[in-house]
This record gives structure tokens, sequence and C-alpha cells, in this order.
């Protein structure tokens, strides 16, 4: 009766260790169904609660490893699942660096120089925060109107939440369109995002669209432009400036996103931010993801009333790849190498097409993350998703023009060295006609590195209109 106490602890560790190992595998192994598809998500981004739980068995185990035969397989299990828990913390290094090359490269190497020196220090100081990780995002404060009526189609209501700053002002607007296969969601989905925009200087118009099957394309497009031009009209009510807009959509609402940026016929907008978003919806059905979780064709033709047989014309115009005939709003397209239901090559195949239409585009693939990763607001690829997107839409949405622009040679934005290659191009910001006269400079503030020195040599950044509609 002596002993029962500590085998009772020794079975207990294992089947915990089992269960964190099971958990941690879908980190690599790809998921075969939608449950594992779950996992699949959370697990590089909670990672670092995995690999605490295996640490807190292991100094359990560890002294009866010698005797136990359970104590040592706990003990494996335990030691695999760290090793596999901190896999995406030990590639953020590397993805971080390739990603602020891949930001310079797209917005000039000194893209930051044109963003007033306020709103500079308001932005997440690096691309991780360790509190956070446990935590996740802290959004910090912002005012929410919820249920904001903005169009009824076809007898149906349709509203937005609405995120403000907590003082009175102008501010960009940023319209958040949410995700779920075009079948599911609400605007207050992705509420910590959208508060975090809000309280660092941005309105937040997140919006509602009817769903599929019961309403198929073209109806979101339509119910998003209805959006849109109610904000045009209503959005100086709310302290947003039209004028500067920005649409940000997950995965189906990425694809409503780029539409509603690309397609002729809507209101001017001035950039467009796509998270694993479907990009050619032929190609994803004719060749579908392996394995396939969600079964991206039976949601395709929910969505499209038909295959690409039979209903090609809504396949391509729902396709955003097929606007990409000439230069588009500047895009910033985020996806996950592991993604399982839009994979990441449509990522890269629109980045490509934009790049010769002369488009701005920056494209970021995070190495360990599956499709939905910012669900998990404080995970390493959603808080480096967010770190990078702050600064998209601060060079699209903030940024002064013309400005004095400043950069260390041989040293990178993020303080750090500089890469080998040559510099990009310096890209201005996509604004509307400039406040002060062509090729005059504008004294600004002077960003600082992170190591707190100045970026001393002065570059002027030539103004640039955005692409007509």
């Amino acid at each position: 009766m002596g002993q029962r106490p500590g085998r009772t602890t020794a079975y207990l560790c294992f089947a915990l260790s089992s269960l964190l190992l099971f958990t941690a595998i879908w980190i690599v192994v790809p998921p075969p169904s939608y449950p594992l598809l779950i996992l699949a998500v959370g697990a590089p981004e909670a990672g670092v609660w995995l690999a605490v739980g295996a640490a807190l068995i292991t100094m359990i185990v560890y002294r009866d490893a010698a005797t136990s035969r359970v104590a040592r397989v706990t003990l494996c299990f335990s030691v695999a699942t760290i090793v596999l828990a901190i896999l995406p913390l030990l590639r953020f290094p590397s993805t971080v660096r390739r990603f602020d090359a891949a930001m310079r490269a797209g917005l000039g190497e000194n893209y930051l120089c044109a963003v007033p020196d306020p709103t500079l220090r308001t932005m997440r100081p690096a691309p991780l925060n360790p509190v956070e990780l446990f935590t996740g995002l802290r959004p910090g404060a912002a005012r929410v109107e919820r249920g904001v009526r903005f169009a009824v189609n076809d007898g149906v209501p349709l509203s937005m939440d609405v995120y403000h700053p907590g003082q009175r002002g102008s501010y960009p607007a940023v319209v958040q369109i949410y995700g779920g296969a075009w079948q599911r969601g609400e605007p207050g989905d992705n509420a910590a995002f959208a508060t975090y925009l809000a309280s660092h200087g941005y309105v937040v118009f997140a919006i509602d669209y009817r769903h599929a099957p019961r309403w198929q394309w073209p109806a979101q497009l339509a119910d998003l432009r209805a959006a849109l031009a109610w904000i045009v009209e209503h959005g100086q009510e709310y302290d947003a400036d039209s004028g500067r807009l920005a649409l940000i959509g997950r995965s189906s609402g990425a694809q409503l996103a780029l539409v509603g940026a690309y397609a002729p016929g809507g209101p001017r907008v001035g950039a467009v931010v796509s998270y694993y978003g479907p990009v050619d919806l032929a190609e994803g059905y004719r060749h579908p993801p392996r394995p396939d979780p969600l079964r991206v064709r039976g949601i395709e033709e929910a969505f499209l009333g038909g295959t690409p047989a039979n209903a090609a014309a809504r396949y391509r115009d729902a396709s955003p790849i097929a606007y990409t005939l000439r230069p588009l709003p500047p895009t910033l397209l985020v996806y996950a190498a592991h993604d399982h239901v839009v994979e990441a090559r449509f990522g890269t195949l629109l980045h490509e097409r934009l790049r010769a239409t002369g488009t701005t585009s920056v494209l970021l693939e995070i190495p360990w993350s599956e499709h939905g990763f910012d669900a998990m607001t404080g995970g390493p690829g959603a808080q480096l998703a967010l770190f990078n997107t702050e600064r998209f839409l601060a060079w699209a949405l903030r940024s002064s023009e013309p400005a004095r622009c400043t950069i260390s040679p041989g040293e990178g934005p993020m303080g750090g060295p500089a890469p080998a290659t040559a510099p990009g191009p310096r890209v201005s910001p996509p604004r509307m006609p400039a406040r002060s006269p062509r090729g005059t400079l504008r004294s600004v503030p002077t960003p600082h590195n992170a190591a707190g020195r100045p970026w001393p040599v002065e570059r002027r950044v030539p103004p640039r209109r955005l692409p007509p509609r």
C-alpha cells in the first residue's frame, strides 16, 4: 500500500506525457482530419505551454528513470515533446531576418523613415513579446460600437463592429473581413486584433457578409462594396479618414479583401493585407491540398454554385489572380508553410504576378505555421505576422511624403547588419497627393534603430500615387 501513490503518480505522468507528445506531433505531421487540423493550428503557437508541461513531468519522473520502465518511457516522451515544441522558437530568429529583408525589398530599404515619430514609438518594439506567449495578445484599450447597420441586401440586415482609438481625431480606416469558408463567422471574430489596431491609431470596421451556400458569389462582394460605400459616406462620423483605407482579411475573408481591392468598381483602396487567402479558386479545386482536412472542393462548390467545369466564370471572377493585369494597391501576403487548406504556393503565385505588373507586394511565409495560426494571438506566428502587418499599414496609410529618409550604411532597420545584396528599390508610400511641393524635403523626426542610434544617411523618397481604379 505504501508504494501505491508513487505508482499512481508515475502512470499519471505517463498519460500526460503521452497526451502532450500526441499534441506536439502535429507541429510536423500533416493533419488528415478536421479535429487534428485544430491541433496542428494550435500546437506550433502554443509550443511554449507544451514545453513547460513536458519539462515539469521530466522533473517529476527523472529520479525514478533508472529503476522504472514507465518513468523511462515517460521521460523519453517528455524530451521528445520539448524538442518538437521549441522548433518554432528555434526557427524564429532566421525567419525574422528573412521577413525583414522581404519588407525592405518590397517597400524600400528605408521604408519606415517616412512614418511619423509618434507612430513609430507606439508600434511593437520587437517581433516577439515573451510574455504574450503565455498571456496572448495584450491589445490595449479601444472604444467599440457593435451592431452598426450598414445595409440590407436582399432582405438580409448587415452590420459591423466599429473599433475606435481612445481619443477623438482623424485616423486611417481598416476594414476587417473574417474568415470561415464563406459559410460561418461574425464581425466579432478577431476582436483582439481589431482592438490592438484601434488602440494604436486606426479605426477598424469589422464587417459582416452573407454566407454560402444560401448566398453564393457574388453576393459577398456586393456586401463588401456596400460596407465600403457606407464607410466612405459615414466614416468621418467615426473619426475615420476614408482617404486612407486598407482592407485586411483572413482565409475566405482575405479572398474578399483581395477582390474588393483589385476589381474595378469599388472605392479607392490604399493597401490590402491577406492572411492565407485563396488566390486561384479553379487551381485550388483541381489540385487540393494533401491531406485535405476541410475538403476544399466541397467548400468551393458551396460558395460558387458548381465546379470549374460548369461555373468557370464564377471561379474566374472570384479569383484575385484574375485581376493582376495592371498595377494594383500595395499588398501584404502572409501565408503558412504548413497550410493544408490554402497552400503557401498560392501566395507565391500571386506575389509573382503582382510584381510582374509593377505592384508593390510583400510575401511572408511562416515556416512552422498552419492555416488559421493567428487564432492563437500570442503565438510566435501570430506575433510575427502582427509585427510586420503593423509596419506595412504604417507605411501605406500613415507615412508623410515627401520625407527625409535615413539609414546607416551596412545596418538594417532592425539594428542588425544589412544584407549582402544591393539595397532594394526606394519605394514611397501609396498616398494621395502630397501636402508639400514635389521635390522638397520636409523635416520629420529621424527614426532610431534598435541600438538607439539614428540612421544618418539622407535619401529622398519620390511620391507615388495609387493605381487608378
